[in-house]
């Protein structure tokens, strides 16, 4: 869905800068989700569960081709 822009985001800005950016994109999205399992007493376990849940969704709508 979302593939055809995140390649041409990353065509025109270059793949090392690109991945920088989205690697401290994905770094922030983790760690708003861990803080949402600690504010509602969610353990670890399940925490990883939603972080692999977002990363799958991410793949499927192609934000991370």
């Amino acid at each position: 869905m979302f593939a055809p822009i995140v390649v041409l985001v990353r065509d025109w800005m270059g793949k090392p800068k690109f991945n920088q950016i989205r690697g401290k994109a994905i770094a922030l999205h983790c760690q708003t989700i861990t803080n949402f399992c600690n504010r509602l007493g969610i353990d670890s376990t399940q925490r990883q569960g939603l972080i692999r849940l977002a990363k799958d969704n991410g793949k499927k709508l192609g934000l991370l081709a």
